[in-house]
């Protein structure tokens, strides 16, 4: 079955780094656009980050710009975000999100928390 599940959350202080995983499985990973979301508390999600299907283009929010970067693998079936100078505003669930918009395809992972705080 579909499975996308992110990894690598936690706690950080300000101005820290953290590398978000998410490793997908069931669907030809290959030809899905990748995108990063996060909600934070009392708050609507929000997209941080998309990478077309062959890592070709990539689009962020402007709040994480030259901050964040988001890649991926196709052979290992993951994209990453990494993310850099962390600010207390980042904090939120980051959900990983793969579309294929040509079969109607979408798929959400569980989320993992970020925390930044000192």
């Amino acid at each position: 079955q579909v499975q996308l599940v992110e990894s690598g959350g936690g706690l950080v202080q300000p101005g820290g780094s953290l590398r978000l995983s998410c490793a997908a499985s069931g669907f030809t990973f290959s030809i899905y656009a990748m995108s990063w979301y996060r909600q934070a508390p009392g708050k609507e999600r929000e997209l941080v980050a998309t990478i077309t299907s062959t890592g070709g283009m990539k689009n962020y929010v402007d709040s994480v710009k030259g901050r964040f970067t988001i890649f991926r693998d196709n052979a290992k079936n993951t994209v990453w975000l990494q993310m850099n100078s962390l600010k207390p505003e980042d904090t939120a669930v980051y959900y990983c999100r793969a579309q294929n918009q040509l079969w109607g395809r979408d798929y959400w992972g569980q989320g993992t928390q970020v925390a930044v705080s000192s």
